[in-house]
This record gives C-alpha cells, sequence and structure tokens, in this order.
C-alpha cells in the first residue's frame, strides 16, 4: 500500500491549535500549578493568534478563488472552509479571554485569585468538605484551556471535512471537551453537573444517528467522500432510498447540534447550567462549526437529493423560528431566554442553507461571522451582571432599570465585557 501523502502546509492552523492543545495537556501534567495559569493563557493565545495567521496565508495563496483537497481527499481546503476556520478562531481567542478572567471571590478569607466562573476542584462532591478545603485554598483548575483548544480544532475540521469518516471524528473531537466543561461551574454545582450530563447523552445519541446515516450512505455509494457520494447519486438517482435515509440520519446529527426544533431540547438548560464563559463560546462557536458542516453535506454531497431535502429543512426551519422565538418571551432567566434566541437565529441561519445557491452560501456565512460575535457579546455581559455577594444574576426581575443604572453597558454589551459593580 501507498501510504498518502500530508500536505502539513495546508494543515497549518489545524496541527498549531491541536498542538496547542497537546503542549497545554503536558503543561497541566508537569509545569508547576503556580505557573499553569500564565503559561495556559500565554499559549492557548498564542495558539490561535498564530493559527489564525496561517488561515489568511492560505485564503491569501489560493490560486483563483479555487480550492482543493488535502490527505487523500480527507480535508478540504477551499474558502468557505478558510472563512470559518477563521471566524471560530476569532471567536476562540475572544473565548479564552472570558475564561481566563480571574477575581477575588467573597467567600475567600484571602486576597487569592481564582478562575471566575469554574470550580476549584471538579472532582469533588458539591458541598463537601473537600469541595470546601478547595474553594478555600484557591485551587485553579487550567485544564479548561487545553480543552478549549481540543474543542476550537475539532470544530476547525468539522465544516472543512471532505469525507463523511473525518467529519464524524471532528464532531467527536470537539464534542467530548465540551460535555466535560458545561460541568466545571463553581457556582450551582449540580445545575452544572447536570446539564453536562444531560448534554452528554443527548449528544451521544445524536453522534449515534450521524454514525448511522454515514454508514446507510456508505452502503448506498461504496465510499465515504463527499464528492463519490454526490457522484452515485447523480448515477443512480431513481432509486436513492437507502441514501435518502442516510441524509435524514445525518441532518438528525447536524440539526441537534445547531439546535434547531425538535432537536433543541437540551440548549436552554445546557446553556443554562453551564459556566457562563463556556455557555458564550459554546453559542457561538459551535454553531459556525455545526453550519459550515451541514452547509458541506447538502451543498456537496447531497445537491441531487435537494428536492426531498429542501421541503424538510423548512419545515423544520419554520418550527425552530416560531417555537424559538415564542418561547423566549416566556422565560425569566436570562440565559434561557438567550438560549431560546440561540433556537430561533437557527431557524433564521437554515433559509440560507434552503436555498441552495452561491447567494445562500454567502448569506448564511455572513449571518455566522456577525451572529457569533454578537452571541459572545450577549452572555459577556451576562457575565458581569452579578449580586452583592459576587454571583451572576440571571434573574430578568434584577436586570430592571440596569441601563439606567450603567448606561455604557449597553453600549459594550456587543463587543466587550464592561467591569459592573455589583448591585442590588
Amino acid at each position: 500500500m501507498t501510504p498518502p501523502s500530508i500536505e502539513y502546509g495546508q494543515l497549518a492552523p489545524l496541527l498549531i491549535v491541536l498542538g496547542a492543545a497537546v503542549a497545554g495537556v503536558v503543561v497541566e501534567a508537569f509545569a508547576p500549578r503556580k505557573s499553569r495559569y500564565l503559561t495556559q493563557v500565554t499559549l492557548s493565545l498564542a495558539g490561535l493568534v498564530a493559527a489564525f495567521v496561517a488561515v489568511v496565508l492560505l485564503a491569501r495563496g489560493l490560486r483563483g478563488g479555487l480550492g482543493h483537497t488535502a490527505v487523500a481527499g480527507a480535508v478540504v481546503v477551499d474558502r468557505p472552509a478558510l472563512f470559518l476556520q477563521g471566524t471560530i478562531l476569532l471567536i476562540g481567542i475572544l473565548g479564552v479571554l472570558l475564561i481566563a478572567e480571574r477575581r477575588a471571590p467573597a467567600e475567600y478569607d484571602d486576597s487569592a485569585i481564582a478562575l471566575d466562573a469554574f470550580t476549584a476542584d471538579a472532582s469533588t462532591v458539591p458541598g463537601s468538605v473537600a469541595e470546601k478545603i478547595a474553594t478555600k485554598a484557591a485551587l485553579v483548575q487550567t485544564e479548561v484551556f487545553p480543552l478549549t483548544m481540543f474543542a476550537v480544532g475539532g470544530m476547525m475540521l468539522f465544516p472543512a471535512a471532505g469525507d463523511l469518516l473525518t467529519m464524524f471524528i471532528a464532531l467527536e473531537v470537539f464534542s467530548l471537551p465540551l460535555y466535560l466543561m458545561c460541568g466545571l461551574a463553581r457556582r450551582r454545582r449540580l445545575l452544572s453537573q447536570e446539564a453536562a450530563l444531560k448534554y452528554f447523552l443527548l449528544g451521544a445519541f445524536s453522534s449515534a444517528f450521524f454514525l448511522y446515516g454515514i454508514a446507510l450512505l456508505y452502503g448506498f455509494a461504496g465510499t465515504l467522500s463527499l464528492t463519490g457520494v454526490a457522484a452515485a447519486i447523480r448515477t443512480d438517482a431513481d432509486d436513492a432510498t437507502l441514501a435518502l435515509v442516510g441524509a435524514a440520519l445525518l441532518a438528525v446529527g447536524v440539526l441537534f447540534k445547531v439546535g434547531a426544533v425538535p432537536f433543541h431540547s437540551w440548549i436552554p438548560d445546557v446553556y443554562q447550567g453551564a459556566p457562563t464563559p463556556i455557555t458564550a463560546f459554546m453559542a457561538a462557536a459551535t454553531k459556525v462549526a455545526a453550519f459550515g458542516a451541514m452547509l458541506r453535506i447538502f451543498y456537496v454531497a447531497l445537491p441531487g437529493l435537494a428536492h426531498d431535502w429542501r421541503p424538510a429543512l423548512w419545515a423544520v426551519a419554520i418550527l425552530t423560528m416560531v417555537v424559538g422565538t415564542v418561547t423566549a418571551v416566556t422565560q425569566t432567566d436570562v440565559k434561557r431566554m438567550l438560549a431560546y434566541s440561540a433556537v430561533a437565529h437557527a431557524g433564521f441561519i437554515l433559509t440560507g442553507v434552503i436555498a441552495a445557491n452561491p447567494a445562500g452560501l454567502s448569506a448564511t456565512l455572513f449571518y455566522l461571522f456577525a451572529y457569533g460575535f454578537s452571541t459572545l457579546g450577549a452572555f459577556a455581559v451576562v457575565s458581569v451582571v452579578r449580586d452583592a455577594a459576587g454571583a451572576e444574576e440571571t434573574n430578568m426581575a434584577r436586570w430592571a432599570g440596569l441601563g439606567r443604572r450603567y448606561p455604557w453597558l449597553g453600549w459594550c454589551s456587543r463587543c466587550s465585557c464592561w467591569p459592573l459593580p455589583a448591585f442590588r
């Protein structure tokens, strides 16, 4: 067998991010505890910035705007993939800065500084003596940084996958770290652990649907390549029942990740229970990656079945917009309200996917770029609105008159975290 050639230059952004993630694991294993925070933050930001520079250089090097494949067709390097990767990296940079926020919590007896949103020791039982000891010692669990880098690496590969197996691997690479990080909240730990467990169980089911869809498409086409599946559908369009079932199962997997109805039930619970910096990063970056993969599946592998999947997606989009918008109005928790808003936005973005033309592709990419940063900013504002004890205040009744008391908060809500004092 002839081993495939690996175009390392074309894979530079992915390799840089995953290399930084592996280096972060080594830091966690061997670096002194006191120096881990600064090392991890520096390593993560340097890796993300370097990967973004590599994305820009690759985009400038594309001849005539035409893309190409790498690693025997497993990875696609084209303008949409690089645009999505650059967006994910920028969101990742802001997400790491939000995760890295430190302060001296009210329950500490000294001036120790800790990661504000994350538990001091994730392995302890909530409310136990061991947890109280870890909190008083101001332990900083910096493993969240390499986990974030692994998630960013998987998200970058997901919309750039050239075959279904690579796409499934990317899905698991970014999903597993998110399952863990959702359970690391410092306050309301039981709610956080419930969110992580719910996300894990439902995510496992959706991954199983996705994998079963891959198996059926492989059985129909005899190949895992997206272009190969498209060619097989064109050749045997009159007997594509197996391909239709496989496409439906693939759609279940990606619609779960974007939070479309009826696969949205995990969104409000997970967004509410997860640490707010993780919610911000997950809400923005996951949607970008998942919609990028959806575009790759429907535009590259399944255009021959457009007359079948477009009506189904229209129904899903309409239900998603209606359910997300109406349900958001009834919420009393800010994070749950933003979660249902994210569901509604998934319906809006689906309309661009359904267009199945270059204009729809461009509109979807633009919407994802704008949506990612605005969502990150919205959750960043949630993280700075706090009560007198320093805990996040997410009850909407407590937000009444907030804009009048802190007028600058409205100005900065889309782009930055503003240091808001505790309020009563």
